[in-house]
């Protein structure tokens, strides 16, 4: 069935209708008004038109491009409903100090109507290091929550309940620790790993060009990854195994077709990890879900996020051989980014987030963070998360944007920029794959190793920058419109003491437990590294005994070694 949106003789009279209006109404405007600038163009540096008509959508098919929500190829949304039927996810970020201090911000936040509960990790447990290593003095719960060992998971989640609130932890290379700790609290409460419900961050390979806290080096680190998705997919079964993220692409300062399309390369090579070790594409895929950033500009944002759906569902069904809906489906949450936020004229970044967050919503995130005004400050404040919080709320309540699904779409300039962002993020994808001579996995590690993708995102940073120096670019309170009046916030405090509290605590539990049963775990850990099996089952018996993730870790380096990061500029 030929769906196109126009025929032939209507886009011949509208490209005349354009020419008539370019010369009669346009050009003695601007002889009389010259616009402000020669071209316009998105943050990520792609030219924007003066104006869009059916001319530049001409070739687009409704059933083929479009579709209805919940219908392939889901550039729409990928339920039929969406916020109809239930709003998304508000799930603010929380984690700071010891685990007790984080789960009063949870219960803070879940109190005042957040949805789902979200988990930052201080740099240490992000990399795999207890709170008692040299390298982690300074930094004990100072950006983050600090966990080492079951105990504190128990208290992190202490008042929690399990199988009622969706978690996420945003913990990649040590996941695989994290996660079994997450399912021992849960086995202890008697709470059966088939009604947990959340996503373990658990994407290795982005570690490498975007938040860099890796913990082992590329191949050893994807391994561990699949291991996660292998052994969830068959024991937690509605926990999601990777979020495939962008979003630390993003912050790096990649652009959004770079971060669209390294983060959709990403999730191809897990894809074909899952097939490498026997899994059925619609056994494993379903669990996969995604996570981007949002940036400022609202359309390019909206369109990305468009563009995501459509490119991932087509991959899946045309590469991989997906038959089932939900292997098609891209499910994301989104995270308004910190990156933006500027420590002048602080309170304008409450601005900045309800762009971003209307512009997540507009795109059809399933999940949401708005990050705190005072971000560029430290650790956001109960104030600032109270604020993003209502932002949400106030958008999903008052704004009526949620009453009609995608109400973006047909568009000319959304649709187009849609467009523009699919084909520009196959160009790079293709190039990856080019790398890996046809596979995906290979092209994707052979792109970390060769420092390809940190060139790309380094590239553009450095573009981004310029723009701002040079005033190609305005950033409100930065390079323009500054002022010298002070906005007075409240900044949070951090608790110095938290982190000997954290090692007192460490300290009690390694006094306690039964020093023999941890040796022996470890060394079973060993052994299983050593005979290339799938290393859950070893990491989750080693917690049960109260092993730490530092111990767990360091015995992942002794065998699989450590990652030097090459220092691409």
């Amino acid at each position: 069935m030929d769906s196109k949106l126009f025929n032939e003789k209507a886009l011949e009279q509208i490209k005349e209708a354009q020419e008539k209006w370019e010369s009669e109404t346009l050009a003695p405007a601007l002889k009389k008004t010259p616009e402000q600038r020669e071209t316009f163009r998105t943050v990520s540096d792609l030219e924007v038109k003066r104006v869009y008509t059916p001319e530049d959508v001409k070739e687009l098919d409704y059933a083929r491009d479009l579709n209805f929500p919940g219908a392939f190829p889901f550039t729409r949304g990928v339920y039929p409903t969406m916020y109809r039927g239930r709003l998304w996810t508000r799930r603010q970020i929380a984690g700071f100090g010891t685990a007790r201090s984080t789960n009063e911000r949870y219960r803070f936040l879940l109190k005042h109507g957040q949805t789902g509960i979200s988990t930052d990790f201080d740099h240490p447990t992000l990399t795999g290091y207890d709170s008692d290593h040299p390298l982690a003095e300074g930094e004990v719960g100072r950006l983050g929550v600090a966990i080492d060992t079951l105990r504190d998971m128990e208290e992190l989640f202490e008042g929690i309940p399990l199988d009622r609130v969706s978690i996420s932890l945003t913990i990649n290379h040590p996941a695989i620790v994290l996660l079994s700790l997450l399912l021992a609290v849960a086995e202890k409460r008697g709470v059966k790993w088939e009604n947990l419900r959340g996503t373990v961050q658990n994407d290795s390979l982005k570690e490498f060009h975007g938040q860099k806290t890796f913990g082992l080096p590329p191949r050893p680190a994807f391994k561990i990854t699949l291991d996660v998705v292998e052994y969830c997919t068959r024991h937690v079964p509605n926990w999601n195994t990777i979020s495939i993220s962008g979003y630390h692409t993003r912050e790096a300062g990649s652009t959004a077709v770079q971060e669209l399309a390294f983060t959709l390369a990403q999730g191809m090579a897990y894809v074909e990890g899952g097939l490498r070790r026997g899994l059925a594409i619609d056994d494993f895929a379903p669990r996969l879900s995604f996570f981007f950033g949002c940036h400022n500009d609202f359309f390019e944002e909206i369109s990305k996020f468009r563009a995501a759906r459509r490119l991932w569902a087509r991959i899946m069904k045309e590469r991989y051989g997906a038959k089932k809906a939900e292997s098609m489906r891209v499910r994301f949450h989104t995270q308004t980014l910190g990156s933006t936020l500027v420590r002048e004229q602080p309170k304008n970044n409450i601005v900045r987030g309800t762009i971003q967050a209307l512009a997540a919503v507009l795109g059809g995130t399933q999940s949401l963070h708005v990050s705190g005004y005072d971000e560029a400050y430290d650790i956001p404040s109960e104030e600032a998360m109270m604020i993003s919080l209502r932002t949400q709320q106030i958008i999903g309540h008052e704004s009526g944007v949620v009453n009609t699904i995608d109400p973006l779409a047909g568009s000319y300039f959304v649709e187009s920029l849609t467009n523009t962002m699919e084909e520009k993020a196959r160009a790079y994808i293709e190039k990856i794959e080019t790398l890996g001579k046809g596979s995906m996995l290979e092209g994707m590690l052979t792109a970390i190793e060769k420092g390809y993708i940190e060139k790309e995102i380094a590239e553009a940073a450095y573009q981004y920058q310029q723009k701002i120096e040079k005033k190609d670019y305005l950033v409100v309170g930065v390079n323009a419109y500054q002022s010298e009046v002070q906005q007075p916030i409240e900044v949070f405090e951090f608790d110095p003491a938290e982190e000997d509290r954290q090692k007192e605590r460490l300290a009690e539990v390694k006094k306690s437990r039964n020093q023999r049963e941890v040796d022996k775990a470890l060394d079973r850990l060993r052994e299983a590294v050593e005979k290339n099996e799938n290393l859950m089952p070893w990491i989750l018996e080693a917690v049960k005994v109260y092993a730490t993730e530092g111990e767990i870790m360091g015995t992942l380096r002794e065998l699989y070694g450590e990652y030097k990061d090459p220092a691409v500029f």
